[in-house]
Order: C-alpha cells, then structure tokens, then sequence
C-alpha cells in the first residue's frame, strides 16, 4: 500500500484528500504546516507528496526545495496545490523540482489519476527512459546517472522529467511529438491543460540548451502539432 503525506494548512482539504485516498486504499498521513510536513517527509520517507503553496510561516515551495535538497527525500514525487492560476508559479514550482501541479479547486477523480500516473511512473521505467545507458545522436549526448545533457563539451543538468522529455525527443528524433504523446509518455496521463504544461517545460528546457548550445537551435516547435528535436542543431536567426 502506497504511503501519501498531505501537506496542507487547511483542515478540511487535508481530511477531504485523506478520506478520498483512503477509499482507493493508500496510507495517508497529514501534516497542517510546513515545518511539520517537512519533517514527517523525512521520518516517514513516503512513496509521494501532495504539497499546498500557501501556508503560513513556511511556504509549499520552501517545504518542496527542503525536500529536493535533503539526500533522504529528494526522489519523492511532488503534487503541488494551489489557488493560484499564473503560469510564472508553475515555472517556480517546477524550477524547485515539482513533478506536477493541480489548481484549487479540483476534481478528486483527477488527483487520483494523477497520483496513481506518478506513482506508476516512479516505480517503473516510463517508455522513454527505457535505454539507460548513454545516449548520442548528432550533437546531444544523454547521462542518465547525472540527468545531464552534453552538447560538444558543455554540460547543462536537467530535472528528471525534463531528461524523460528530451530523452523521448532524441528517441523520435527528426519526427514530431505531440505535446499529448509527451504527456502521456513521461507523466502518464492525459488533460485539458497539456499543452500549458508542456510549454512550461520545454522553455526550461531551452534555457538550459541555450548556455551549452554555441549558438544553435535543437529543438523546434511545430506549431498546431507539438515538438521536433534536431540532433545537429541549426543556426538560430
């Protein structure tokens, strides 16, 4: 039985969330601060988190860079909640290390299923991350073992669902990939805000290629479509 602690400073939503889980038969623990649910993280050690942003004295993104920095915790899927609708926080969310994000208020079917997509996803290799041995093709070399993306030399690291992202491109390479094959591939799972979400990474992932990438463009959008990656790059205009 997956082990799930729910951090948030709300009662209610923490014991509505517990009583849900609960009847799809996790193990729920809760947590009404961010001090506290930080340290439950690293007593408990569970199998995923689901982390309110506006708490008091201690913020959800406080509590989620404590978690990715501590050596015990810092593998455990993050769920971040939050009323806040602006896509600059997902992009602070994910710069910590969030593996996904759901806006208040939500659908508890929809938890579910993005629970469940994570947890299938961290306890086995998703199709894209099926080769874990180095990976080149054109210019892009992938390190597994460092979620690291080497591009003549220069060496940028990635989060570990950015590494799925550009690990499925390099596996299409020269094909497009649509923004749902990417959702689907790397997180598991289909919704209506796809494309928002995709957006969101593949700008991360771009600056990143940028300061390695002497200059040359890897990855084109296909507008209306979805994303192409180009191993040997092309001059940016």
């Amino acid at each position: 039985m997956a082990k799930i602690l729910v951090i948030d400073d709300d009662s209610a939503i923490n014991e509505l969330i517990k009583v849900n889980l609960e009847l799809a038969y996790y193990n729920v623990i809760c947590a009404l601060d961010g001090n506290k649910g930080y340290a439950l993280a690293k007593q408990e050690l569970p199998d995923l988190i689901i982390l309110d942003v506006m708490m008091p004295e201690v913020d959800g993104y406080t509590v989620a860079k404590r978690i990715r920095e501590n050596e015990l915790t810092k593998d455990i899927p993050i769920i971040m909640l939050t009323a806040l609708n602006m896509l600059q926080n997902k992009v602070e969310g994910f710069n910590i290390g969030v593996d996904d994000y759901l806006v208040k208020p939500f659908e508890m079917e929809e938890l579910l299923v993005r629970i469940k997509a994570l947890l299938k996803r961290t306890n086995n290799i998703p199709k894209s991350f099926a080769v874990k041995e180095v990976l080149t093709k054109g210019d892009i070399t992938l390190i597994p073992e460092t979620y690291s993306i080497e591009i003549k030399g220069k060496t940028a690291k990635v989060t570990p669902i950015e590494f799925d992202i550009v690990n499925l491109l390099m596996q299409n390479y020269g094909n497009m990939v649509s923004s749902g094959k990417i959702l689907n591939d790397v997180w598991g799972y289909s919704a209506d805000d796809a494309v928002e979400t995709i957006r969101v990474h593949m700008r991360h992932i771009r600056t990143k290629l940028d300061k390695i990438s002497n200059g040359k463009k890897y990855i084109e959008t296909i507008y209306g479509g979805g994303y192409r990656l180009i191993p040997e790059g092309i001059s940016k205009k």
